[in-house]
């Protein structure tokens, strides 16, 4: 019997926070050291190294995204005895998985091309190799997740990672190039693979029943499909930019696009972790309850990501001179306009895992396919008129103008009544801007700085402000106790 079987909308909360603080944690440490190991990999490789990188990874996180038809999220959410569709569920996985990576180690060379990097060709069939494991190991993926067992997800995550650093670190070092990447995630997928395998605590099963296959795909293909054009949106970038400009620009565009997918990759993921199981379950004991959850998770994500955002905008040179050097000073202008599609990404992402909730997958569909057919004229045309920082404009615009607006479009034909959000998302953009200012002036006042010194004082007199402006008063009582107390 599942561990949440029956639970109140109560209890839900509180598996689901204990899963979120996990996921936080997990994702904090493995965070910090891919921050960490990448500081290292970027002083002992080229950009063009990181272009290369770039289009396979590319490859490998849409052939991830849709590697068992979207069988994992069916799981995840199924109502019913999960137990009944675990065999069919394994078998449909692996197959469709090693499927897919047939399909992409014939269309490889195809793909590079596209990218306008050929010499990635090698890398991104072995890359792409991960989801071999992951196909394997997703249905016991999607209990753990189904039992709200973050810990073991995390614990198994982060093992991962550490064979990943090992593996990648001595091999740039060796001066194994762009395969220092791919050997370290293959490595960690099958670390991560075999703890999960062991740790959910499932006989391996297989079996197929026909009528639990079509109930699985039914829900599955269109969830892979949305998640499958998420992920290629989101790749757009690589392919464009490496396409016009080629694999050391690429690897330009690459690294400030990790640097804007910090806080989603700790934030956002964790969040995930919890999101659509905690929503599935509340739309399923009492269907306004998502409309409240969603109406109070928009405010809050909002005015924890940006100040994060702003810091990030506004005081890009800095940041990129004193974490990777001088030779990386071109992504700088690209992060300063990837800082808002972060925040975009991940109030998207939200919405998305609100819709799959409600089984209103194919809206998902839609929403990205609207994206993706704004988005890609305005990456191509920005690429040409203003390189890679014109490919970041475009895609900023995009975010904003086109993607914001679908998301708010779908969630109302869902049945998500988002009245009362606009009004509580003033005072964290107004103190947004405020803060943005402050940076902006205190660093033009120390723009011969060191650029530690103009990160400190500008970044932090930023925070200080959003702070003092975004929180209440009575809230910031509450949080430091002492300014509540009397002095004598």
């Amino acid at each position: 019997m599942e561990r949440v079987q029956g639970d109140t909308a109560g209890s839900i909360g509180k598996l689901a926070g204990r899963g979120l603080r996990w996921g936080l944690f997990g994702n904090l440490v493995t965070r910090l050291g891919s921050f960490a190991m990448g500081l290292v990999l970027a002083r002992l490789l080229a950009p063009e190294d990181f272009g290369l990188y770039a289009v396979a990874l590319a490859a490998t996180m849409f052939v991830m995204s849709i590697k068992d038809v979207g069988i994992m999220a069916a799981v995840v959410q199924w109502r019913g005895r999960v137990e009944d569709v675990t065999p069919t569920a394994t078998l449909v996985s692996f197959v469709t998985a090693m499927a897919m990576y047939g399909l992409f180690w014939v269309g490889a060379p195809a793909f590079s091309q596209l990218a306008g990097s050929e010499a990635a060709t090698p890398v991104v069939r072995l890359l792409t190799a991960v989801i071999l494991v992951e196909g394997f190991t997703a249905i016991r993926s999607a209990m753990l997740l189904r039992r709200f067992q973050q810990d073991v997800l995390t614990k198994a995550v982060a093992a991962g990672f550490v064979v990943n650093a090992a593996v990648a670190i001595v091999l740039a070092a060796e001066g194994a190039g762009a395969y220092s990447f791919a050997w370290g995630q293959v490595a960690a997928a099958v670390v991560t693979g075999v703890i999960v395998l062991f740790a959910a605590r499932m006989p391996i099963r297989v079996g197929f029943d026909a009528p639990t296959a079509r109930s699985l795909i039914a829900f599955g293909i269109p969830s892979a499909a949305g998640v499958g054009l998420e992920s290629l949106l989101q790749n757009a970038g690589y392919i464009v930019v490496g396409n016009v400009m080629g694999a050391s620009w690429l690897g330009y565009f690459l690294l400030a696009f990790n640097v804007s997918s910090w806080v989603p990759g700790l934030v956002g993921n964790a969040i995930r972790n919890v999101a659509i199981p905690g929503f599935s379950r509340l739309a399923e004991e009492r269907p306004e309850a998502l409309s409240a959850g969603v109406r109070k998770a928009v405010p809050l994500l909002v005015t924890a990501v940006l100040p994060l955002a702003v810091v990030m905008g506004v005081l890009a040179h800095p940041l990129i001179s004193f974490l990777y050097g001088d030779k990386w000073g071109q992504s700088a202008g690209v992060l300063r306009w990837l800082a808002i599609v972060m925040v975009v990404r991940m109030l998207a992402a939200l919405a998305y895992d609100a819709l799959t909730s409600q089984g209103a997958t194919g809206s998902t569909v839609w929403m990205n396919l609207g994206f993706g057919i704004a988005l890609v004229p305005a990456l191509i045309l920005g690429a040409h008129l203003d390189g890679i920082r014109g490919a970041a404009i475009g895609q900023a615009a995009v975010s904003l103008l086109v993607v914001l607006p679908l998301a708010a479009f779908f969630l109302r034909r869902a049945g998500v009544d988002l009245r009362g959000t606009l009004p509580e998302l003033i005072r964290p953009l107004g103190a947004g801007l405020l803060a943005a200012g402050v940076a902006a002036l205190l660093d033009r006042l120390l723009v011969a700085g060191d650029p530690l010194v103009r990160l400190c004082v500008a970044g932090g007199g930023a925070l200080l402000v959003y702070i003092l402006a975004a929180v209440p008063v009575t809230q910031l009582r509450r949080l430091v106790p002492s300014l509540s107390k009397d002095p004598r």
